[in-house]
């Protein structure tokens, strides 16, 4: 997630990095900054929002909507966390990603196998727990 919201927002300044990393973000609050993400995108509107990252973008949001969601609270027994497989090569990315496809399921296999007693919120990269 760091390496994306920095590619995102390199300002440390951001508002919208700086809502991301709130730790009273929520998941409404996700899908507000998602709205605004849309607006500015349709109205050509990058002062915020840089405009050659839309994946980026995508996936920025997917991991704060995890850990907004695990915050706000979850069923017993529900773990829910995302998992980043690294730059695979694979057709998306012309073959020309690092690990093999392989080496790229090994986190989610990990993060699917963790059992319900595991922490919800999480980001796993390389099989582990990345830092907010």
């Amino acid at each position: 997630f760091g390496g994306r919201l920095r590619v995102c927002f390199p300002d440390k300044n951001n508002p919208v990095r700086q809502r991301l990393l709130s730790l009273s973000l929520t998941v409404e609050d996700v899908f507000d900054i998602h709205d605004e993400y849309q607006a500015a995108v349709k109205a050509d509107d990058y002062s915020v929002f840089k405009k050659e990252l839309p994946l980026y973008m995508s996936k920025c949001l997917l991991i704060a909507h995890t850990r907004a969601r695990s915050v706000a609270g979850l069923p017993k027994g529900i773990v829910l966390n995302s998992a980043d497989p690294g730059y695979v090569a694979t057709d998306m990315t012309l073959h020309k990603g690092t690990l093999t496809i392989d080496q790229g399921a090994a986190t989610p296999v990990v993060v699917c196998n963790l059992g319900p007693e595991a922490d919800s919120g999480n980001l796993y990269s390389q099989k582990k727990i990345i830092k907010w």
